[in-house]
């Protein structure tokens, strides 16, 4: 299927989900999946090669797989170079399940020459880069061949070898637990962040055992599991505190350290509980001014900009747009990643519309997508707040606000 093709598969599910007087929300329950994934077929970005996903969205919509797209053949099967276009994790998931090397458990040799550490060493440096470049179909095709090589490794290699191998294997599912934590797919981020905890204390290395259970914790905030998120970065936030008033605290203690109070901050946030939030982010304060700077320790983007930017986003959790407003006005983002830049830009969206600022959270809105497209098409808070402007604004919606809904799939 041809990218256009792709495309057409997207508005005929639009099409037909509407005739059936369903919402995006409902169809994404009755596919198992999340609403943001039905946007992206929706919108083309997703393409639906499988005729096992297009048969499971028939399904859902009550139409057969002809409906969907109408030069399918009844028993037609996508081509098989075809299958690694998809934009979402399947394969990972797929290479995420069972154990991961059980033929070592029955004295099988790996059927290949394992890479040098030098290459594993590449191949997981890449891995993030895919990942912060939102580049799903890449990162699932390079993970699904990396984890179980690298599973198989730490198990033949020379002992000298294998502490560094089980601390490359806890990367490397650091990176599966947040890309799955983006796509929404949480279940999946709780194992991967699991195994990268397993392979980080074997490792010998307790930072990257936190840097695991800071993954972890937003998989169960995701699942809005707060006590769960809660016990996972409170557990190693109890640890660290004592560790890092020490004068001579490393700097990539200190910085997980704050990255743990952030998330419990934003935990608090959402439970309603101001005073612990202003606590956590009190606390984050201190420890980035003794950092003295922004830092990307364990992949956190922790520094001062960073706890701004999370007081904005508390701010509005709690409801106090007018704080967030004015917090924002002294942060300056423009040193951090584009996805952070464009999180940033939608809490001070949030923060203008519970202030009925339509103008203001519109522009906001469109800076971010500027800088990261795809997080405000699919960001399940940027869909909302879509929603609430155009409530506000109706029955004159600003062109510029209806276009980025129908960019948005909202309308």
């Amino acid at each position: 299927m041809t990218g256009s093709d792709a495309k057409t598969v997207g508005q005929r599910v639009k099409e037909l989900r509407r005739a059936a007087g369903m919402s995006q929300s409902d169809l994404a329950s009755a596919m198992g999946r999340s609403e943001s994934w039905v946007s992206q077929v929706e919108r083309g970005v997703q393409p639906v090669e499988r005729l096992s996903v297009l048969q499971a969205l028939a399904d859902a919509l009550n139409v057969t797989v002809r409906d969907l797209r109408l030069d399918a053949a009844p028993a037609e099967e996508a081509e098989p170079e075809e299958q690694t276009k998809s934009n979402d994790l399947d394969g990972l998931r797929v290479a995420l399940t069972g154990h991961p090397a059980l033929g070592s458990l029955f004295n099988q040799s790996p059927t290949e020459p394992a890479p040098s550490l030098a290459d594993f060493r590449q191949q997981v440096d890449e891995a993030w880069t895919l990942v912060h470049a939102s580049s799903y179909a890449a990162l699932s095709d390079h993970l699904a061949k990396l984890l179980p090589s690298i599973e198989a490794a730490v198990r033949h290699a020379p002992a000298g070898e294998r502490a560094e191998l089980h601390a490359l294997r806890a990367k490397a599912y650091q990176v599966a637990a947040s890309s799955f934590t983006r796509q929404d797919q949480a279940d999946a981020a709780w194992v991967a962040a699991d195994r990268a905890l397993q392979a980080a204390e074997l490792a010998g290395q307790p930072l990257e055992v936190v840097a695991s259970l800071f993954r972890m914790a937003h998989a169960f905030m995701r699942q809005q599991h707060m006590d769960q998120a809660e016990q996972a970065a409170q557990s190693a936030a109890a640890v660290m505190g004592p560790r890092t008033e020490a004068p001579a605290c490393p700097p990539e203690e200190l910085s997980l350290f704050g990255a743990m109070n952030l998330v419990l901050a934003v935990i608090n946030a959402r439970e309603g509980n101001r005073g612990l939030t202003h606590e956590h982010i009190d606390r984050a304060r201190g420890i980035a001014a003794r950092l003295g700077g922004d830092r990307n320790d364990f992949d956190t983007e922790f520094g001062p900009t960073n706890v701004e930017i999370h007081a904005v986003s508390t701010a509005v959790e709690l409801g106090d747009a007018g704080l967030a407003l004015e917090v924002a006005e002294h942060v300056d983002a423009s040193g951090l990643s584009p996805e952070r830049q464009s999180r940033f830009l939608l809490d001070v969206a949030r923060a203008h519309a519970q202030r009925r600022h339509v103008g203001e959270a519109t522009a906001a809105l469109m800076e971010a997508e500027a800088l990261a497209p795809e997080q405000i098409h699919d960001h399940h808070l940027a869909r909302e707040v879509i929603r609430d402007l155009i409530q506000l604004s109706d029955p004159r919606i600003p062109e510029s606000l209806r276009n980025l809904a129908e960019r948005s799939a909202v309308i």
